[in-house]
């Protein structure tokens, strides 16, 4: 059984220590396949470097709504960066622009930069064929907005998707997928049951978005992809289905939307 950890942060500072260690003993584990997501100009590029390192990492590279720039007049010079990057990419280990989005809770005062950089990066993708990772938090309305008037190609993930039943209703009509993380192992997550069984088991995805959000038992701790079999294991009890089912439905799936072809 195989699992595939479809958004991590292996560029973060958090792993500057034993990074390679980590992503050894993750493979060793028995995940196989993971993304690494950049979310701004450095972290995008230090996702490729750690993805050429690793025959089973890949990389998605953009800029997070976090990460936006102070004004309107620096957004295409930002966005030009990311296109460098992509054009610098002869493995081609990128599979996605992301971690892209809206981010209402952190950031209120930039709402319309945030937009901006949202809807040149869904343009972005679509250049390069590709999907798109999508981060949204107290933005649904405006996130399934900007999707529905900027089409985009190849759809794409809403990563460690808010437990949000018309977020994920609109999104799966939108023909998305959905990734789950940490919180739907959470004992205060009261309605992620419901939502994971909104979610067909063909548009599921699984995550760590490690170093952040370890899952119950490791709640607390620094989280790495190993635990990724923790949030299988929650869907698997939600759904009434084997953890086994989880693993290979969730791994076919990451590997369809980010058109990886090797299985190995």
């Amino acid at each position: 059984m195989e699992f595939f950890d479809s958004h991590s942060h292996y560029n973060d500072e958090k792993f500057d220590e034993d990074r390679e260690q980590i992503i050894q003993e993750t493979y060793n584990s028995g995940v196989t396949k993971f993304i690494c997501a950049g979310y701004d100009i450095e972290s995008s590029k230090e996702s490729l470097k750690i993805s050429n390192k690793h025959s089973f990492i890949y990389s998605i590279v953009g800029i997070s709504p976090n990460d936006v720039p102070e004004s309107l007049s620096e957004v295409d010079l930002m966005i030009e960066k990311i296109e460098n990057i992509i054009k610098q990419d002869p493995n081609k280990k990128i599979v996605a622009i992301g971690e892209i989005g809206l981010d209402y809770y952190w950031n209120k005062e930039n709402k319309d930069i945030q937009r901006e950089v949202f809807i040149k990066q869904i343009k972005l993708a679509n250049k390069y064929n590709m999907p798109i990772v999508i981060h949204t938090r107290e933005a649904v309305d405006d996130t399934l907005k900007i999707i529905k008037e900027n089409i985009v190609n190849n759809k794409g993930i809403f990563h460690c998707c808010p437990l949000n039943r018309e977020l994920v209703k609109q999104g799966l009509e939108l023909g998305f997928y959905i990734s789950f993380a940490g919180p739907v192992t959470f004992k205060n997550s009261k309605n992620a049951e419901e939502i994971v069984n909104m979610v067909p088991l063909n548009r599921m995805l699984i995550e760590t978005d490690s170093p952040y959000l370890a899952p119950e038992p490791k709640r607390g701790t620094r989280n790495d992809s190993r635990n990724v079999k923790y949030i299988a294991e929650k869907i698997a009890e939600f759904r009434r289905i084997t953890l086994e089912e989880v693993a290979n439905a969730t791994y076919k799936n990451a590997t369809k939307v980010f058109k990886i072809i090797n299985m190995c």
